[in-house]
């Protein structure tokens, strides 16, 4: 690809540079045919080097005079008018580079190959994102602050814009272009051996649908998360092995009857799922009753199958039901006036959920209902990020925000794989076992949401624990969640969920044997993971938190501990 760009640019500028070295040789060969001042009654002629060097210094108007000796008139003549060619010259020359660079495609090729370059350089684990809208942007930074490193490709050179002037700790690659080429999904890193996997996140479903079929195709290895807006789609990615596919509507209406079914599972659910280090989450009480849907599109649909799961009473209220198929006993409008609010009963309902796609209506919609019924339940659809602060200041009770309901599920997918068996298993049990979970966490996790982590218990991520265990010595699940400095202090994580083949344990015990092959979910504060690396990597730790007895690090230290003892 960067011998094409050469290629090109070598080919536009063939007419300019001919030009350029025809009125050098013409100049030069004039220069050395015409004789100079007699000297002896003999002809002075100029060897070619000397009238490249004329040349040199008169195309260049710099003027050194006459050299090697002063000219005769012929050459004067001639050097004059070898002067105006080869200005002509150059403003031709100079002239169809500047064109040439302001060639839009030209410019692009240009920037793919410096893309290209930069991904080729990365020597970190990253991911591709496609699409680099409110969605991506919200993803690609959370990655970022979790030290993962990224790569954007968007077709809106605004949104690529917006990515350069963020404030970001590392440099993200980025290309202008279309995700769903091949070639640029290679240029992007498809095949680096970094490379971890791909993000569809463009709005168009198709779009994720062709380079969620392309990555299977070029690179069957990698990891594919795909977001989908219709279960036709999703069902399509499905049907070749994408990883994951993630539905914004879903996902949120399942969020929403988990906090009508059970608070205190929401609320573990939100603290898990949650940006790291951010103020944890205070428990959702919606209550129980009717509840008024405005706005039957894609989001109002699986609200109302996910509420009716629950067995939640509801009132559908649409603009358009024929376009939308909502069902007969809907209430016409679009939910902004008073009258047709009271036409669905809001006085006697409970909570109302504003669903439309346009986010004036949607607070438009919240704030009628709350002047008829203050006591509701106020949920609202959020579609544009830049509407932030008017939804903040609205007072909701729960905010559907498209751009971080799937950014949470991505991270906690990639940081954390073994979480979704967690959430699902967490929801077959009892209530008292979550507020049980709740009183535990709360005071562990110190305010703030924690981060995730999971390790497998293998001679690469975990040499230290696999070495002890082949040889031997019985270690617990309390070793991993003891501080690698001070055995008698424990981190401030715990382990949320351990995999064994085909078996699953939530919340193992401490007493609980480590086996290779293990793979174990943790939670906890900043800063507790990379503590436990060390103890995961250090034989020296693992002897002393069995033992008690610490061996010094390196062989000088451990001759000076040999010599005192």
């Amino acid at each position: 690809m960067k011998n094409t760009a050469l290629f090109i640019i070598l080919r536009r500028m063939r007419v300019p540079l001919l030009a350029l070295i025809a009125s050098y040789a013409v100049s030069m060969l004039g220069l050395v045919l015409i004789p100079g001042i007699e000297v002896d009654g003999r002809p002075q002629y100029l060897s070619f080097f000397h009238a490249f060097y004329i040349m040199t210094y008169t195309a260049t108007t710099t003027g050194f005079g006459e050299l090697p000796v002063p000219f005769s008139d012929a050459q004067r003549l001639w050097v004059t008018i070898s002067l105006y060619i080869s200005v002509v010259a150059w403003l031709y020359a100079i002239g169809a580079l500047i064109m040439m660079l302001r060639d839009q495609a030209l410019r692009q090729l240009i920037d793919l190959n410096r893309f290209a370059a930069q991904v080729k350089r990365l020597n970190e684990p990253f991911y591709i994102v496609c699409g680099y809208g409110d969605t991506g942007s919200v993803v690609g930074r959370s990655m970022i602050d979790c030290n993962m490193g990224a790569v954007a490709i968007d077709k809106n050179q605004d949104r690529l814009n917006e990515l350069m002037l963020e404030n970001l700790p590392v440099h993200v690659p980025h290309l202008c272009g279309d995700a769903s080429l091949p070639s640029n999904l290679i240029s992007a890193g498809l095949n680096h051996p970094q490379c971890r996997g791909v993000l569809a996140l463009c709005e168009d479903d198709l779009v994720n649908l062709r380079i969620a079929i392309t990555c299977r195709l070029l690179s069957p290895g990698l990891s594919v998360i795909c977001r989908a807006q219709s279960h036709d789609t999703e069902a399509n990615m499905h049907s070749f092995g994408t990883d994951a596919v993630i539905n914004p509507f879903d996902t949120f209406a399942d969020r929403l009857a988990l906090a009508l079914h059970s608070p205190d599972m929401h609320l573990i659910y939100e603290w898990l799922t949650g940006i790291p280090d951010a103020p944890l989450p205070e428990r959702l009480h919606p209550p129980h009753g009717t509840w008024v849907v405005c706005g039957y599109g894609r989001f109002g649909k699986a609200v109302q199958r996910y509420l009716e799961f629950e067995g939640v009473p509801m009132v559908i209220v649409e603009s358009d039901p024929e376009k939308t198929e909502a069902p007969k006993n809907v209430i016409i409008g679009r939910g902004t006036e008073a009258v047709t609010l009271r036409a669905a009963n809001i006085e006697k309902a409970v909570g109302i959920v504003a669903g439309t796609d346009d986010d004036a209506n949607n607070l438009s919609i919240i704030v009628t209902a709350r002047e008829l019924n203050s006591k509701l339940f106020l949920v609202a659809r959020q579609n544009d990020n830049e509407n932030d602060a008017v939804f903040q200041a609205a007072r909701l009770d729960l905010v559907m925000q498209r751009a971080r309901a799937i950014s949470r599920r991505i991270l906690a997918i990639i940081t954390a794989p073994l979480l979704t068996d967690f959430l699902r298993l967490m929801r077959h049990q009892k209530t008292e076992w979550a507020q049980g979970l709740i009183e535990y966490m709360r005071p562990l996790l110190g305010g703030v949401t924690p981060v995730l982590w999971t390790v497998a218990i293998t001679e690469e991520e975990t040499p230290a624990v696999e070495k002890s265990l082949q040889t031997g010595v019985n270690l617990s699940m309390s070793l991993l969640l003891l501080d690698p400095h001070d055995r008698d202090q424990r981190l401030q994580a715990m382990a949320l969920m351990m995999k064994r083949g085909k078996e699953e344990h939530l919340l193992p015990e401490d007493d609980m044997e480590l086996k290779p092959g293990d793979k174990i979910l943790f939670c906890g504060c900043k800063g507790m993971a990379a503590l436990q690396h060390r103890t995961l990597f250090s034989p020296n730790v693992v002897h002393y938190l069995v033992s008690g007895e610490t061996i010094p690090d390196g062989t000088i230290w451990r001759w000076f501990a040999h010599r005192g003892g």
